[in-house]
């Protein structure tokens, strides 16, 4: 099933950010826009995490703010919410549960793409895993269900922090595939990846927190 966003702008305006008594990032201005990319860099410890935090609303910037539409994005609350999604670099998932179990509660958190749980896990490559514990999937395929989250619920701007840890080469290239799907039907996207991000005719903005 093929969606359609609808235009949308997000805007950050002279971000700030402390952490401990040490400023990570300052003066931080960028427009996102649909199809467009927004790729984080810099070492560890430079403020990726945080500045993704703050784009989901997770943590207020100590200087500076975002707006969604025109619109702060902390007075849109929920509104805001029901249009991103947040994979962080922990896979997110419950071990418990088997993998379509997983994906069902996710989609319960959401508002619901319309494609079936079988179908995503299909595309990512885990079909015939519908009923196995997810503690007992590999690394790989622990990443790969906890980015399948993605498909079954339906959010313009995805923002995912190091999505590509655990995965093999084939494993990342069906998440390029995946993100590039979204950026063409007019998705967002906000990433930290210290993986080379190969993506498909998509305008990318690059922040390097470290420079």
């Amino acid at each position: 099933m093929t969606h359609s966003h609808p235009a949308a702008t997000l805007e950050a305006r002279d971000l700030s950010c402390i952490r401990d008594d040490r400023t990570l990032f300052s003066e931080l201005s960028f427009t996102l826009g649909p199809g467009q990319v927004l790729l984080v860099e810099g070492r560890n410890g430079s403020g990726k995490t945080s500045l993704l935090r703050i784009l989901c609303g997770i943590r207020q910037p100590d200087e500076g703010y975002i707006h969604w539409n025109g619109g702060d994005i902390y007075r849109l609350s929920t509104g805001y919410n029901a249009v991103t999604a947040w994979v962080g670099h922990k896979d997110g998932i419950k071990l418990e549960l088997t993998a379509r179990e997983n994906l069902v509660f996710a989609r319960s958190l959401g508002t619901p793409s319309g494609l079936e749980i079988s179908e995503a896990l299909e595309r990512m490559e885990l079909g015939g895993f519908d009923d196995v514990t997810a503690i007992n999937l590999s690394a790989g395929q622990k990443r790969r269900l906890s980015l399948a989250r993605l498909l079954v619920t339906r959010s313009q701007l995805w923002i995912l922090d190091e999505p590509f840890t655990s995965l093999d080469t084939h494993g990342i290239s069906l998440v390029e595939n995946m993100v590039d799907k979204h950026l063409s039907e007019g998705g967002m996207l906000a990433v930290t990846s210290h993986h080379t991000v190969t993506l498909d005719s998509s305008e990318i903005t690059r922040i390097n927190l470290s420079e």
